[in-house]
């Protein structure tokens, strides 16, 4: 379930392939998830498609990151709060824009409403587990 999104406007293609490596690491660090498990999208936007209090990024607004993280219900809020510390200094030192326009969630997702291979995933979570236990 380890999915990050990552909303950016004209990254550079450097740029693009360092976010997608060290966010891909940064959640599974954070989380405690292994990374082959870990899913980054970035979505890159041309400075004309995206504005910030009404003024695009094109005409001189500010470019301002945002993402989003999508974790399984039930993480500790400290977990998910080093996550939005650990996301904006990463998109900040990548970037190199001030954390202060930096804009970021972690949204709980219910393990039996989310789907892994076409099973909910209280389901295979449970297989998991009672395997680990076994094992």
């Amino acid at each position: 379930m380890p999915i990050a999104h990552l909303h950016i406007v004209d990254p550079t293609p450097e740029q693009r392939v360092e976010l997608l490596k060290r966010a891909s690491h940064a959640y599974a660090e954070v989380f405690e998830s292994p990374v082959d498990r870990v899913r980054v999208f970035l979505h890159a936007y041309p400075a004309d498609c995206a504005a910030v209090g009404g003024v695009p990024v094109s005409e001189g607004g500010t470019a301002s990151p945002f993402f989003s993280l999508l974790a399984m219900e039930g993480r500790p809020i400290d977990q998910q709060q080093r996550a939005v510390v650990a996301f904006t200094d990463l998109i900040e030192e990548v970037l190199g824009v001030d954390r202060s326009v930096i804009r970021g969630m972690v949204t709980e997702v219910n393990p039996d409403t989310w789907g892994i291979a076409g099973e909910p995933a209280s389901k295979v979570r449970a297989a998991e587990i009672a395997a680990r236990a076994e094992g």
